[in-house]
Order: structure tokens, then sequence, then C-alpha cells
């Protein structure tokens, strides 16, 4: 992966099935400054991720050999390298089903090249912010550590949850910096543009939808009955708030 610490440019996979399109975003990206690996499609960027693991995937999601939400199916279940999504402006049902998925932002397509690299530098920024906090290689995760969040163990280091028998699941990181913004603010009621200030989601078009979606994959983690919320609970009208006893 490209490292700001020493200066290596961030390494961006394109995924995209239309030569000139796959190539007019390689070519921006590259003159801001990026490694780029140009894939036009699933087979591609497999092939590519054997080779070399990069910092962040661009991919769009209509593709007529591999549908795009099943890549990203796919990519989040082994591995945590953050996408951005491009989509038609006419499917609003695929970047919810993308981002339920963990994907971690989308733009429509056509895209604007400057909000495009706003965006990546946005989620690359994250994502630093992320892996700075274990100063040492992680040791495997005590029994007892961790913070308690409902019926889990938010494990820090790790970005992981796990339940009383030792069961873990992996967090995304704005599911973790969603997670981290409401132990920071036990039983106070937070506001969606609130939310997405604290996680560090504010992105050049913030979107309120982005929010409800996240917090719904994370009570479907944390939650005994994730239709009947008891510690993310809903404030109609206003957000949401963390009751860390689930009263």
């Amino acid at each position: 992966m490209g490292d700001a610490m020493t200066g290596a440019a961030p390494h961006v996979v394109v995924v995209d099935d239309e030569a000139d399109a796959r190539a007019m975003v390689g070519d921006y990206l590259r003159m801001h400054g990026f490694e780029v690996s140009l894939c036009d499609g699933g087979s591609a960027l497999r092939r590519r991720l054997a080779e070399v693991v990069p910092d962040l995937i661009v991919l769009d999601l209509n593709m007529p050999e591999e549908d795009g939400l099943s890549i990203v199916r796919d990519l989040k279940g082994r591995s945590s390298v953050p996408i951005i999504m491009l989509t038609a402006t006419a499917s609003p049902i695929d970047r919810v089903v993308g981002l339920e998925l963990g994907a971690d932002d989308y733009l429509p397509k056509p895209c604007e090249l400057r909000e495009l690299v706003a965006r990546i530098r946005s989620v690359l920024r994250r994502a630093a912010q992320a892996r700075a906090a274990p100063a040492e290689p992680a040791a495997p995760p005590r029994p007892e550590g961790g913070v308690r969040f409902g019926r889990m163990i938010v494990d820090t280091e790790t970005l992981r949850l796990r339940d009383e028998a030792g069961t873990e699941q992996i967090l995304t990181r704005s599911e973790y910096a969603l997670l981290k913004a409401f132990l920071d603010n036990p039983k106070r009621v937070l506001t969606r543009e609130r939310l997405l200030d604290l996680a560090d989601a504010r992105d050049p078009e913030a979107f309120d939808r982005a929010i409800d979606v996240r917090i719904n994959r994370i009570r479907k983690k944390v939650e005994p009955d994730p239709a009947n919320p008891r510690f993310i609970k809903t404030v109609r009208g206003m957000g949401y708030v963390f009751r860390p006893d689930g009263d």
C-alpha cells in the first residue's frame, strides 16, 4: 500500500468495462499523484489483487460480465480495502445495497473527476486514521479486552466485534467510526448531521441515507433484535441515541 509517511503514492485500482472512461479516470488520478492500475472487470481485478494490495478500489457497478455488487460482496468478505462505487444515477437501490455490503462511498456516473479525487482522499484519510491507532503489532485480543457495546465487545485495535462466546465479526472503517461516535457520546441524542461530523464522514455532498444504512448494518451486529433495537435508539425527528444499558 502507499504510505503518506514515506511519500509513496497511494495505489488506486480503477475497475470499469468502458475503455475510454477507464483511461480518462486513470490519467486524471495519475495527474493528481496516485499510482493507478486499470482493470476491465472482476476477473482482471482479482488477478491484480493476487499481485498487490492497493490502498483503494474505484468500482463501476454496472458491468455486463459480472455484477459490481457481487464484486463488492466478495471483496468485503475477505479484505478491508476501501471501495468507492460508481453508479448510474437511475439506480439508487444499488447505492443502498452497496453501502449495506460495506462499500465506503459512492458517486453517480458520469462523475465529476475533481469530486472523485476529493472522495478518494477523504476515504484514504479515514483509513489512515483507523490504522494509526495501534502503535505495535496487534497481539491476540484478550477475552476481557475491548469496550462493551450492547451485547458485543468492540476491539479497538483489530476493528472487530466479538460476543461473549468469542465469535468475531469484522467492522468496516465506517462502521467503527460510527460506533466510536456513539461510545464517546452515550445517552446523548445525535443528529445525522452531527454523526457525519463525529464519524469524519463529511463528504462534498453529504447524504443522510448513508448514516441510516450504516446504522442498520451496525444494529444487525450488536442488537439481539435489530428490528426492535435496545442500544441504538431512533429519536423521531431528531436522530439517534446510544443507550449503553439497553433501557
